[in-house]
């Protein structure tokens, strides 16, 4: 399982005045700034709290870094490196593990496939969608097709 901590206000503290400067987990130098980050059970500078691979900052309040393999890494990084791909039901393309998707049953698709596969009509919030020999159909479609083979309804 993902080793993954969610920054919350507790992890950014101020620095008090009376405090021994603390040493950054991330540059080795004595953290005398206004602020500093504790997470993985150490202290960093601000700036020090950064992804392995693109450099970005993980100290946001409110940022996920994930850990593994002795690296910290943002989501997307973390994904791309240890994450599950997998192939679109509809183009059957590959769908890179850091990329949203949407399911239905056991299928995966891309955001940009998931559409009705006979009038191509795109899916909104809220909108119902049926899945009829692994193929996602809107509601006018379904109807259709259930007037003329009376197949039973499985509703998602």
């Amino acid at each position: 399982s993902p080793d993954f901590i969610q920054l919350g206000s507790s992890h950014a503290a101020l620095v008090q005045p009376d405090t021994k400067p603390k040493g950054c987990a991330g540059c080795n130098r004595k953290i005398k700034d206004r602020y500093l980050l504790k997470a993985l059970d150490k202290y960093w500078h601000e700036d020090c709290l950064k992804c392995a691979c693109c450099d970005c900052r993980l100290g946001e309040v409110g940022s996920t870094l994930y850990t593994k393999a002795n690296l910290i890494l943002c989501r997307r990084d973390y994904l791309r490196l240890f994450g599950v791909t997998g192939n679109c039901a509809a183009c059957s393309k590959l769908i890179p593990a850091f990329e949203m998707v949407m399911r239905a049953k056991d299928n995966v698709y891309h955001l940009d496939c998931f559409a009705c596969q006979l009038c191509n009509q795109r899916f909104c919030v809220g909108d119902k969608f049926f899945l009829k020999n692994n193929m996602i159909l809107c509601q006018t479609d379904y109807e259709e097709g259930l007037m003329k083979e009376g197949y039973a309804p499985q509703v998602r």
